[in-house]
């Protein structure tokens, strides 16, 4: 090969680099090759070193959650006919994954009370992106106005997405931890396209959007409703029963793995009138010319189907595995497992707030699973950190990682199905003696 292309030797390839930025032979200092038995006890004896949230007591949430996975998801989603993340083109070879990926618009529409959902976005935080965008094109209004107890990763991204587009981006300061209503109300305007809230918000609040959804009828404005963890509404009350135009969130916490950030999934539903506007693909069923039940791709609309100023998303591929995944979980537990999941995780919650010791208080408001812990001196939270980590919990996230402007000394905790009683319990103990 090196003859055909007209070079001597391997080092050949690379003269366009500059010479101070190669590598020289022997630099690197590798180790002696090993034997493939010895290479296999080597990384199993550093992979024991991980503390992660199968060995330790997890209370880490902030949109991504520990969440139980039975064993059937994985044996699913990796049969062959479901083993892909990309797009079934030809529906003739494809009925399986057509089959399951509206299987999962149904079971998501259900879940959070909306009438449409499309086959799947990247994650949450492109979700609400891509539901900004979408309530622009709606509403043909240039304003946006995102709540500040949004989770700051949506907020981020979504700002990104909107930075040199037309129009004004309003972000409003959150209050004390939870959602500020009156606040969200009085920002309102006839010339708002969307106002983007979360519910529950990403302190752990819920609260009623009743209010929220007024306004907008009024003024003719699109409510955005955002979620991170999909089993809230297995216990409270659904975005879409409020009147929620778009809901757009995460669907990790169904049947999907934290894994390190991703791949996860994100979940976009609207009202059946917003159809035509909503971004990525849409599974639909029909009949062939026999009568025979197929399934097939009813819409599609990006810039790859069509002409590209017609395109609502550039969006390329979807999480269809994820998808899979999350349809399966759905299946399995159906609206009585879900429950039971909700149940145990609030309940978990509940035990952790009532036991609190003094010095350390919760934030005010009703909470599903998460809330906020805020200590009295930094000193004392970090001290308690400390004591976490050896006793090998991970007992919650300090808000300023998320937001600098915040005092550090509170922490962002949450709780599953995966936290029992003795885990609350040696919680609560070692906060006692941090304090």
């Amino acid at each position: 090969m090196l003859e055909t292309i007209g070079v001597s030797n391997i080092n050949g390839l690379f003269t366009d680099i500059p010479s101070e930025f190669h590598i020289e032979p022997g630099s690197l200092s590798m180790p002696e090759a090993l034997s493939e038995a010895a290479i296999v006890r080597k990384f199993t004896r550093a992979s024991e070193q991980n503390r992660h949230a199968g060995n330790h007591s997890y209370f880490l949430g902030g949109g991504t959650y520990h969440h139980f996975i039975p064993a059937v998801v994985d044996y699913v989603i990796s049969r062959g006919e479901y083993l892909t993340a990309y797009t079934p083109y030809q529906p003739e070879i494809s009925q399986g994954t057509l089959q399951v990926l509206f299987e999962y618009q149904t079971m998501a529409a259900r879940l959070l009370g909306m009438e449409i959902s499309n086959a799947s976005m990247y994650d949450a935080a492109t979700a609400v992106a891509e539901a900004a965008l979408m309530a622009k094109r709606v509403t043909r209004k240039n304003r946006t106005v995102i709540a500040g107890s949004v989770n700051p990763r949506y907020r981020a991204v979504t700002q990104n997405y909107l930075l040199h587009l037309d129009g004004e981006t309003v972000e409003l300061p959150s209050q004390s931890f939870s959602t500020d209503i009156n606040a969200i109300v009085e920002a309102i305007t006839p010339e708002t396209a969307s106002i983007i809230v979360q519910y529950p918000d990403f302190y752990g609040t819920v609260y009623d959007l009743a209010d929220i959804r007024k306004k907008c009828d009024e003024t003719g404005t699109l409510m955005v409703v955002a979620f991170s963890d999909a089993t809230a509404f297995g216990l409270i009350k659904s975005p879409g029963s409020f009147g929620a135009d778009i809901v757009v969130g995460s669907g990790q916490s169904l049947g999907i793995p934290m894994g390190f950030g991703g791949p996860h999934l994100g979940i976009f539903t609207c009202t059946q009138k917003l159809l035509r506007q909503m971004p990525g693909r849409v599974c639909g069923l029909t009949s062939d010319a026999n009568g025979k039940r197929g399934f097939v791709l009813t819409l599609s609309t990006r810039e790859q189907h069509i002409r590209r100023e017609k395109a609502t998303s550039n969006i390329c591929s979807n999480q269809g595995l994820m998808c899979t995944a999350a349809a399966t979980y759905m299946t399995l537990m159906g609206d009585a497992g879900l429950k039971r999941v909700a149940e145990h995780s609030a309940a978990a919650l509940e035990m952790l707030i009532n036991g609190l010791p003094s010095g350390v208080t919760a934030a005010s408001g009703a909470h599903y699973n998460e809330t906020v812990l805020s200590f009295t001196v930094q000193s004392e939270r970090n001290d308690f950190l400390k004591r976490a980590e050896t006793a090998n919990i991970f007992a919650g996230i300090p808000l300023e990682k998320f937001e600098a402007e915040i005092e550090p000394r509170h922490l962002l905790i949450a709780t599953s199905e995966m936290i029992e009683a003795d885990d609350v319990s040696r919680y609560l103990e070692l906060l006692r003696g941090a304090l």
